[in-house]
């Protein structure tokens, strides 16, 4: 093992914007350590870091957040009136439903729900 995790870090455009997005979803209090890097601890997890950067998204992400719920439907409804859009509908397989949603940059994440045997 070289190491453990510290922190996810998102590179963005607006970190301040996104912290509060994201405490909203995940919990915890968003907090700033400088007007480009701010950040959320949420409970029972790594921190989630948003960090300025000059460029924006311009393809897929290559790392997504999974957010487990018990209600796709109601879940999506919340994030959609905090600033996420939907992707697409929902999607079943065996394993279970996810809806993937964008937040407020772009950025790519679902929620989730695992069907009960798994």
């Amino acid at each position: 093992m070289i190491g453990r995790i510290d922190e996810v870090v998102v590179d963005c455009a607006n970190p301040a914007v996104l912290a509060q997005f994201w405490s909203a979803v995940l919990g915890g209090e968003p907090r700033e350590r400088d007007e480009s890097w701010h950040y959320v601890d949420p409970p029972g997890w790594t921190r989630l870091a948003f960090q300025k950067v000059p460029e924006g998204k311009t393809v897929k992400n290559r790392l997504h957040l999974d957010v487990v719920v018990s209600d796709i439907p109601a879940a999506t409804r919340e994030a959609e009136a905090l600033g996420a859009r939907r992707v697409g509908d929902i999607h079943r397989d065996g394993p279970g439903s996810f809806q993937v949603l964008l937040d407020p940059e772009g950025n790519e994440w679902c929620v989730v729900q695992p069907n009960p045997a798994t």
